[in-house]
């Protein structure tokens, strides 16, 4: 029987889910962030539910990507049902184009029962006047990841779980092997199990307990064109850019992917190239304002593939982080991989390909997923 809460260290999509499972569950739940909760990472997402090219990505990212798409239509419409607070799940489609990958697509298609059409974008959207031919994902949805977070907050708050903001962990407390609680603000808190969904700042809280993870920043920048709704109805990828249409009309645009630390700062380049990547797949949007520009630090790992499971030398510790350009679309999943590490129970995934001290002696950089 615990004695002692289970705390929960990231207040983005992941700590926040995590945090979600274990209250589920019953158990007493702390959660500390070192910022504002989601405004990170998450709340800069474009909540595109699927990786863009998911057949580049290894099994281990797919059988969390396709667990969590099929589970975010209960779990918005619960959150929407609990809050208020609508996520926005919306089944837009992504229409891929350019860059000749149908055969593996279609093999990749095959083998996770996820279907793929080759079709025309003006068959997609007819009355836009664009057009060009690629693969058409029809089971893709999207969320609005802002109001996913406001809502997962909102439900955390009525489930009594206590959220703390501002709130730096900068250390473990252990007796031996064993794990007793978090430093934060000077003070000692017991646990009887910590969760690290630190994202980027992970490694930087872990590594001083002999867990250097390949996981570090890199950051993306978003724009906003705003259009009338219904503007624009499939999400559409060309390479690296992406138009993602919300439901009151707003075009995000995507995204850049730059090695640049823990600066967070938007630039003048980046909006240029934004702007230019939606005319080419848009033109008609040339015709409507850009009124946001953004950005956001992903927590990059090699190959995509996330960082889960307990510590190797700390009982009780365990980490849920490296999500890379995916932490919207695994965060179901990875969550309930996490909860079921902490309860020793068992769980629909197979938790070694997520192991912490897998390749770490060869996995020296993060290689980089267009």
């Amino acid at each position: 029987m615990r004695t002692h809460p289970i705390v929960v260290v990231g207040g983005g999509v992941i700590g926040l889910l995590t945090a979600r499972e274990l209250a589920l569950a019953g158990h007493e739940i702390r959660l500390f962030e070192q910022g504002r909760l989601g405004r990170e990472a998450s709340w800069a997402a474009g909540g595109i539910l699927s990786p863009l090219h998911p057949w580049r990505y290894p099994d281990p990212v797919t059988h969390l990507a396709k667990a969590s798409m099929a589970a975010y239509p209960a779990l918005c419409e619960s959150l929407a049902r609990a809050t208020g607070i609508d996520p926005e799940w919306t089944p837009s489609g992504l229409m891929r184009l350019g860059e000749d990958e149908g055969a593996e697509a279609r093999r990749w298609a095959e083998r996770f029962a996820v279907p793929i059409e080759a079709r025309s974008l003006a068959d997609i959207c007819p009355n836009r006047g664009i057009d060009g031919a690629g693969l058409w994902m029809p089971a893709v949805a999207q969320v609005r990841s802002p109001r996913l977070l406001r809502a997962l907050e909102a439900e955390l708050r009525a489930l009594k779980v206590a959220i703390h903001e501002e709130a730096e962990v900068v250390g473990i407390t252990r007796e031996r092997t064993r794990l007793t609680g978090i430093v934060v603000k000077g003070e000692t808190v017991a646990a009887s199990h910590v969760v690290v969904c630190g994202g980027a700042w992970t490694r930087g809280l872990l590594e001083r307990y002999g867990l250097a993870l390949p996981v570090r920043p890199m950051r993306g920048q978003m724009i906003v064109i705003q259009t009338p709704a219904g503007f624009l109805k499939p999400m559409i990828l060309k390479a690296a850019r992406y138009l993602v249409p919300r439901r009151d009309g707003a075009v995000l645009v995507g995204s850049t992917m730059e090695s640049v630390g823990f600066v967070k700062e938007t630039t003048e380049a980046a909006r240029e190239d934004l702007i230019g990547a939606a005319h080419d797949l848009c033109p008609e949007l040339a015709a409507y304002p850009v009124t946001h520009q953004w950005a956001g630090l992903r927590p990059s790992s090699p190959e995509g593939v996330p960082f889960i499971g307990e510590h190797p030398e700390i009982r009780g510790l365990i980490v849920n982080t490296g999500h890379f350009r995916n932490g919207i679309v695994l965060a179901p999943a990875s969550a309930r991989l996490a909860a079921d590490l902490v309860l020793e129970r068992d769980g629909a995934f197979d938790p070694a390909p997520y192991r912490l001290d897998r390749r770490l002696e060869s996995a020296q950089d993060t290689p980089v997923l267009k």
